[in-house]
């Protein structure tokens, strides 16, 4: 169990190589599909062409086309001149059946991965693909509101942020402010993270059922329930609770679409006290939408899930 003291310290090593293997695990599925399933490369190739063009020749949504083409550009597959899109030197040498060197093939063998079908269907339709691709499952938002399931996603998100949160609370000026709001905060390891480092910060979460009872459980095991509360609600329909100068968003906003970002920032602003502050935690893509390649991966897991990545 992790404690208030394990919040306070590093680990001796990094874990960055490790957690990125992770992060990356379903870009290889999306370029195979590409590759196998769309002819992507090879039609490129022949037709350069913009966002909503590539769209309409290959009956692709946009929203999971942008993360394709973004990932595609961070991997050096794609390059953009203007709002065209073209295919590199390395694509053109390797991804496309005019070379000698295409290795087509090669990822043609794995093409009925069924994450890799999964990933052809997100394209086509723009609809959430079942969790991890399993059978029985359902999309990220429905599994969520399984005990069982929301107990495994909690505890992914949690080993995460025992790395992630004490850096967040390092950084953090704290000392004007008296009680964080944190926005969909899963376990509470931010919370808890922050209150480890700013001993004079009171915190309450806000999470919807069954999260909100694993949260309840896990402050109490570390000792923060007497600093760190639980107030029971869903982030797009309930109110904000109130008395806060604080709002954490930690790995929220890059999970949902536009409309529903502008949603929870107006809420937001809403019930933050005067002079308070919004606090934005996650990885984000640059603006020109070329890199880096370990936040571009991440966010193809997102979009297949139904967690739509925000620029």
């Amino acid at each position: 169990m992790i404690t208030a003291d394990d919040l306070l310290r590093c680990p001796s090593t990094d874990l960055t190589s490790i957690y990125r293997y992770r992060d990356g695990l379903y870009a290889a599925d999306l370029l195979t599909a590409a590759i196998c399933h769309l002819d992507f490369f090879n039609w490129l190739s022949a037709h350069p062409a913009d966002l909503k063009t590539i769209c309409q020749s290959l009956s692709l949504k946009e929203r999971p086309l942008d993360v394709m083409l973004t990932l595609f550009t961070a991997m050096g597959l794609v390059r953009r001149d203007g709002e065209i899109f073209v295919v590199t030197q390395s694509a053109k040498e390797h991804l496309c059946q005019s070379s000698p060197w295409c290795v087509g093939p090669y990822f043609a063998s794995v093409k009925e991965r069924p994450v890799c079908l999964d990933m052809v269907e997100v394209l086509r339709t723009g609809k959430p693909a079942r969790w991890a691709s399993l059978r029985n499952e359902q999309e990220w938002a429905k599994a969520m509101e399984s005990s069982a399931f929301a107990s495994q996603f909690t505890a992914a998100m949690d080993c995460r942020g025992v790395y992630l949160g004490p850096a967040v609370a390092h950084v953090l000026d704290c000392a004007r402010y008296h009680h964080l709001l944190d926005v969909a905060g899963g376990s509470g390891i931010y919370a808890c993270a922050i209150a480890a480092w700013h001993s004079h910060l009171r915190a309450t979460m806000l999470e919807r059922p069954p999260v909100d009872r694993l949260a309840l459980q896990a402050l109490s095991e570390r000792g923060f329930a007497d600093r760190v509360g639980v107030s029971s609600g869903d982030m797009f329909h309930d109110p904000f609770p109130e008395g806060c100068d604080i709002h954490l968003f930690s790995n929220v906003l890059h999970d949902w679409d536009v409309p529903q970002v502008e949603q929870l920032l107006a809420k937001s602003h809403a019930a933050l006290l005067p002079g308070g502050m919004i606090v934005i935690h996650g990885a984000h893509i640059n603006a020109e939408k070329t890199g880096p390649l370990p936040v571009a991966a991440p966010r193809v897991n997102a979009t297949r899930s139904g967690k739509w990545q925000i620029i």
